[in-house]
């Protein structure tokens, strides 16, 4: 199973808050942090924007943690 993990990274001296997205395999990607959305919203566009990059055509779904938000890919429910 793949999951992402969201991350807010605050701004620096040459650069505005950011919302990285890490699939803890290596594939990353950063956006800036879009102040017209919600901080829940902002991860979700972080997550998609990863999933784009990968060719990951799947519905996510999120939750906050203590170190950002986790997406895990939706899937058909597991019948015993």
């Amino acid at each position: 199973m793949k999951a992402i993990l969201t991350r807010y990274i605050g701004p620096t001296n040459t650069k505005g808050g950011r919302i990285k997205a890490d699939d803890g395999d290596g594939n990353t990607l950063t956006i800036p942090y879009d102040d017209s959305l919600n901080s829940s919203e902002v991860h979700a566009k972080a997550a998609k924007a990863l999933c784009e990059k990968m060719g990951w055509d799947l519905n996510l779904i999120g939750g906050w943690g203590k170190n950002g938000m986790y997406w895990v890919f939706e899937s058909s429910p597991i019948r015993a």
